[in-house]
């Protein structure tokens, strides 16, 4: 398989309204990139931008410490807007309604992906992405991912 490639689900199908988990094998400091990847390769298939959250665990995603110089009020309508792919960090992640598809992308802070991959796991409505250390993300995840 190549390292790139999505893994199997860890979710049975039989789990009804669990999402199904693919882990997509990176280091914390390819981890923006695989999930930037992650979701070109989401919109290339046909999702619509507004079906997509992106959750760093790191150092937030360029596109979150663009959009919050303008402020938080018009960062977090931007979520409630729903017209495209929205990008929150770590420490705000609790506040980051489902979508159908989280990626997430495990960019450093070990403290925060234990907090974020759970969170992320509870906002997937059908697909659940994470882009990180295998190891890492089985362990908070369970083995199998």
């Amino acid at each position: 398989m190549n390292e790139g490639s999505p893994k199997p689900s860890a979710a049975s199908p039989g789990d009804q309204g669990a999402p199904q988990i693919q882990l997509i094998p990176a280091a914390a400091d390819g981890a923006l990139d695989a999930a930037d990847e992650a979701v070109d390769l989401l919109l290339d298939s046909g999702r619509a931008p507004a079906e997509v959250l992106v959750l760093t665990t790191g150092d937030p995603h360029p596109w979150t410490a663009h959009e919050r110089s303008f402020g938080e009020d018009a960062y977090w309508r931007q979520q409630d807007a729903a017209d495209d792919v929205f990008y929150v960090d770590g420490a705000s992640a609790g506040q980051a309604k489902p979508r159908p598809v989280v990626v997430v992308a495990a960019n450093g802070g070990d403290d925060t992906v234990k907090t974020v991959l759970p969170t992320a796991l509870a906002r997937a409505q059908a697909l659940l992405i994470v882009c990180g250390d295998p190891q890492q993300v089985n362990s908070v995840l369970g083995a199998g991912v």
